[in-house]
């Protein structure tokens, strides 16, 4: 599979879902809970990419109804993104808790392969992962 191939259950690129969860997770790690919107300059800052880029990236997730930005202001998450970006980051926890407390890799590498096998497993499979790692005791 490429990376331009979305597998079953995914409805953005690999890069949508990545802009996606940084909003989430921004909106998340805010003390009102995100109400007010992120900044895209935030989401810019977190995933090491220019303001150009986060901007077309939103363009294309607007497009796709997965968020709403009054004219270079906040961006917040629609009811269908932010469950999607829910799923996301969920899976990244996931697989994350995993490749470091089962297997012993590196925070830092876990935590970047932990990106890259999100964005490929099916939602069948990710939720089948998550039920395994809460029956194994595992905090995701």
């Amino acid at each position: 599979m490429s990376r331009t191939d979305l597998p079953h259950g995914h409805k953005l690129s690999m890069a949508g879902e990545d802009y996606l969860e940084a909003i989430y997770r921004l909106a998340h790690d805010d003390p009102d809970g995100g109400a007010g919107g992120v900044r895209s300059v935030d989401v810019a800052d977190l995933l090491g990419v220019s303001k150009a880029s986060v901007s077309k990236a939103l363009s294309s997730l607007r497009d796709a109804g997965m968020v709403e930005q009054a004219r270079y202001g906040r961006v917040t998450l629609t009811s269908e993104g932010r469950e999607y970006a829910r799923r996301v980051w969920r899976s990244h926890r996931a697989l994350r808790a995993f490749l470091i407390g089962d297997l012993g890799v590196d925070e830092d590498v876990a935590d970047e392969e932990a990106c890259l096998m999100e964005h490929y497993l099916s939602e069948d499979t990710i939720d089948r992962w998550c039920d395994y790692l809460e029956n194994e005791g595992h905090s995701i």
